[in-house]
């Protein structure tokens, strides 16, 4: 009985205490006061996926166990989205377009950052397109999520591989 239940065991992904803190960093209401950050699943969407998407390039760039997580990562984020979007009513009819559409725009977000962190396209311009869907309603808004994406970022960059994996965020 035991084997039986081994095989029937759900396994948490390597990066499923990543996720969470990444999860957790994304409600901050900091975003949504300060940063203007619509707070509807669809902003709500924007600030974890860009958040996923930083922590994505900063594991890319780590070693191999990182490079690891980072896969590990996005299947987090699939099984929750998943779940959350069934718990919203979504039926499996459409559950694996809805999800694949998420999954797309999270990919299309890390290729964004990707070339924010190396310096072929502004942050600014990301940020924008990221967050806010392309329309930023207030500069002072706009600077202040800015900032705290580029310290968001500074801090994966400090932050070990090990610690990293283990959901420890800057």
């Amino acid at each position: 009985m035991a084997s039986l239940m081994r095989l029937f065991r759900r396994e948490e992904p390597m990066a499923d205490k990543l996720y969470r803190a990444v999860v957790a960093r994304a409600r901050d209401p900091l975003w949504y006061v300060a940063g203007e950050v619509p707070d509807t699943l669809e902003g709500r969407f924007s600030v974890l996926a860009t958040l996923l998407a930083l922590t994505d390039v900063r594991l890319e760039r780590g070693g191999e166990a990182a490079r690891f997580a980072s896969v590990s990562l996005a299947e987090a984020f699939v099984g929750d989205m998943d779940a959350q979007h069934r718990q919203l009513g979504t039926g499996d009819p459409v559950m694996g377009k809805k999800v694949g559409g998420l999954v797309g725009a999270l990919g299309g977000r890390i290729g964004a950052w990707r070339r924010a962190v190396d310096g072929t396209e502004s942050w600014t311009a990301v940020t924008v397109r990221s967050v806010y869907r392309g329309e930023a309603k207030n500069v002072d808004a706009l600077d202040h999520v800015e900032r705290q994406l580029r310290g968001y970022w500074a801090g994966l960059e400090g932050t070990s591989d090990e610690a990293l994996i283990a959901g420890t965020l800057p």
